[in-house]
């Protein structure tokens, strides 16, 4: 576990001690987590200038429940519930795991940041760019000539 970077902690939203990776600024609990989320929430619906009623219409939710992923309290956000969001609001997942856990993405937080940064570049890429850019990428990185040797026999059922 510590070749990894997780370490033993405890939270009162688990019965049991976990194993977590320290952020950059030490390690949320469950609930500040929570809160991130709710904030991320708030304020991409703000952004995009939509209600609450209306946001909550648009998921099949009563306001009551949207309000509550809002304020972090209660109510968890399942995976289809957050891809949901993401259709309606156009954000990302991973802008929310972002602001949540930026050290999931680098060592320090500029390296994180410029990682991000990365990937919106490569989001707003027309799809040739992408291939391009994936093959310049991977004649870059160590190893993934060996992979790519592999790769295409292994597609064809070899």
């Amino acid at each position: 576990m510590s070749a990894r970077g997780l370490v033993e902690v405890t939270d009162s939203e688990f019965d049991r001690p976990v194993f977590r990776q320290s952020g950059f600024d030490g390690i949320l609990t469950a609930k500040e987590m929570d809160e991130k989320i709710s904030a991320c929430l708030k304020k991409t619906r703000e952004a995009i200038g939509i209600s609450r009623a209306d946001l909550a219409h648009l998921l099949g939710l009563s306001v009551s429940v949207y309000s509550r992923y809002e304020r972090g309290s209660e109510a968890r956000m399942s995976v289809p519930r957050l891809i949901h969001l993401c259709e309606i609001m156009g954000f990302m997942p991973l802008d929310m795991i972002f602001d949540t856990a930026p050290h999931l993405w680098g060592k320090t937080p500029e390296e994180a940041e410029d990682r991000l940064t990365l990937t919106k570049l490569i989001e707003r890429l027309p799809p040739d760019t992408v291939r391009d850019l994936i093959r310049l990428l991977k004649r870059m990185t160590p190893g993934e000539q060996a992979a790519e040797a592999v790769a295409p026999s292994m597609r064809e059922g070899h």
